[in-house]
């Protein structure tokens, strides 16, 4: 989920761990999606992990705060505290509203996990319900030390806030913290949805003492449907610019752009989905009206996507719709595996396999050399893929 944690979207919250626990009372069916995957023990990976990622323990219940108790800790009315309160919050909000729509009675599982030196995690992960294939909504939040690669993955651009890249010889420690999650419906009427937001800080890397502490503030929220349903994109976009407009008006151009700029799939020539908003490396005006911004973005992921949803779940659908959406999965799945920075960041940072790849859907279809017939529903998804349009 998924973007990593500390950076894009889909994988945000790599590090998620096996916890104990489902939500509710109601029974529900075995556990068999969270299987015990790790890399080897001889990868390269996992050797540079191994100094960067402490061990986490499963939890049986959420803590009332996963913050460590220092300075920034619970009760200091910092950033972190807030942010945290706030991805809690939305977490259950839109875990809520999925289950109310889903109407299955299905339940989201739950795995709860910490780490001695302070921070942990809780992963929600809803599978095979009437309306959706699978829907992960995962929170972190998380201290440690990365390798010099993984900051850079992690960062993806130079440093803004003090130090230069070039600053960043040793490993660096970091606090983050973020929401992310991604949606995919049944229905080929039914768009998915992701969302990340996330805050981060680091401070001096040991060989560098006296090097400026650095924050900032990422995430966006994007809509990747099979089919081009106007109403449906219009609304979302328009959602999206309500947010931006009430902190900025420069907001929804500059981080639509962003958007269709990032999830942009390189070998493909097209993007991922008709974009949304997208920001990162945020640190350029005053962290509590970023952190206002942020908390009002997550807060519009349940109007933006929720009655779109109700409009197109029961949508009549043929097995030729089916397989184009199949196709437009396998899209999904390239992004995150091949560009997505959070995947990258899980990796090198030794993050849990099945939390990383919690954005990848559970079907998808590569079909060799397929290309829609101009004209059709199929070739105008398509073009609106390769030649990003303005909806508002």
């Amino acid at each position: 989920m998924a973007p990593s944690l500390l950076t894009t979207p889909s994988q945000a919250l790599a590090f998620l761990t096996p916890g104990a626990r489902r939500r509710g009372s109601q029974p529900a069916p075995p556990r068999v999606y969270f299987s015990s995957a790790r890399l080897p023990r001889h990868s390269a990976l996992r050797v540079r992990a191994s100094v960067a990622i402490e061990k986490e323990t499963p939890e049986s219940e959420p803590p009332p705060t996963f913050l460590r108790e220092d300075g920034s800790g619970a009760g200091s009315g910092s950033v972190r505290e807030r942010f945290e309160t706030m991805i809690r919050r939305v977490q259950g909000e839109v875990c809520a509203a999925l289950e109310e729509a889903d109407g299955s009675g299905k339940r989201f599982v739950e795995d709860v996990w910490s780490r001695p030196g302070g921070g942990g995690g809780i992963s929600r992960v809803l599978q095979d319900g009437r309306v959706f294939e699978k829907a992960g909504v995962n929170v972190s939040v998380v201290y440690g030390v990365m390798p010099p690669d993984a900051y850079r993955a992690a960062k993806g651009a130079a440093g803004k806030n003090g130090a230069a890249e070039d600053q960043k010889a040793g490993p660096v420690p970091f606090f983050a913290a973020g929401i992310s999650s991604v949606l995919h419906p049944k229905n080929p009427f039914a768009p998915t949805l992701h969302f990340n937001y996330r805050y981060f800080e680091t401070d001096a890397p040991k060989d560098t003492p006296g090097a400026p502490r650095q924050w900032w503030f990422g995430g966006g929220t994007d809509l990747t449907p099979s089919y081009i349903i106007e109403e449906d994109v219009k609304h979302f976009h328009s959602v999206q610019k309500q947010a931006c407009d009430k902190f900025d008006p420069s907001f929804y151009p500059r981080f639509k752009k962003w958007c269709d700029d990032y999830f942009y799939i390189k070998h493909r020539n097209e993007r991922r989905g008709l974009g949304g908003i997208f920001f990162d490396d945020l640190n350029d005006y005053d962290q509590e009206m970023l952190l206002g911004f942020a908390t009002e973005c997550a807060g519009s992921v349940v109007p933006a996507y929720i009655p779109i949803i109700e409009r197109r779940k029961d949508t009549p659908f043929t097995e030729e719709h089916k397989a184009w959406q199949q196709l437009r999965r396998g899209r999904y799945v390239e992004f995150n595996l091949v560009y997505d920075r959070g995947t990258t960041f899980g990796l090198k940072t030794g993050g849990r396999i099945e939390s990383i790849l919690v954005s990848l859907p559970l079907t998808a279809r590569w079909q060799y050399d397929h290309a829609p017939e101009e004209g059709t529903e199929e070739w105008k998804l398509l073009d609106a893929c390769i030649n990003p349009k303005e909806w508002l």
